[in-house]
């Protein structure tokens, strides 16, 4: 039979053996652990303590390679921006319209409302640009409703 003890898991230097210079070193690190603690709010809602290591992911600017149909482009974004606003930026570079275009992340079409972040885009990813189908085809059937109403060769009878 196995016999189960439980461990205690304690920061205390007299019973890792180290001596009074060790127990500095556990003071001073306790010291800054026992401090303020800062809080942040992220966009789901959620009340998390803020992270302080150099290297933040969900902070600062990300480049994101859109690729369109024949063309790609680098766009340089905040990290935690939505989809909604990256239609803007391409709205400029395209001359598509935000409600024309379809962006798709890992196979899957995104909402205007979802942060980039929080569905795991990072620095250097993919994010396939599509355009509407539908909106497509209206402006189809109206260019055609256009020639076939403004032909000045057509006679209008009474």
């Amino acid at each position: 039979m196995i016999k189960l003890r439980p461990k205690r898991f304690s920061r205390s230097s007299s019973k890792l053996g180290g001596g009074g210079s060790g127990g500095a070193a556990n003071g001073s690190g306790g010291a800054n652990a026992t401090g303020e603690i800062k809080w942040e709010l992220r966009p789901g809602g959620m009340l998390v303590q803020k992270r302080e290591c150099k290297d933040n992911s969900g902070e600062g600017v990300i480049t994101i390679r859109v690729s369109t149909v024949s063309k790609w482009h680098d766009i340089s974004i905040q990290a935690t921006s939505t989809f909604g606003e990256l239609k803007m930026v391409l709205a400029l570079l395209t001359n598509l319209e935000a409600e024309e275009q379809r962006l798709l992340f890992k196979g899957k079409e995104r909402e205007d409302e979802e942060h980039l972040h929080m569905v795991g885009v990072r620095d250097k990813d993919k994010v396939l640009m599509l355009e509407d189908p539908a909106i497509k085809e209206r402006k189809l059937l109206g260019l055609a409703r256009t020639q076939i109403i403004g032909s000045p060769y057509r006679t209008i009878r009474v």
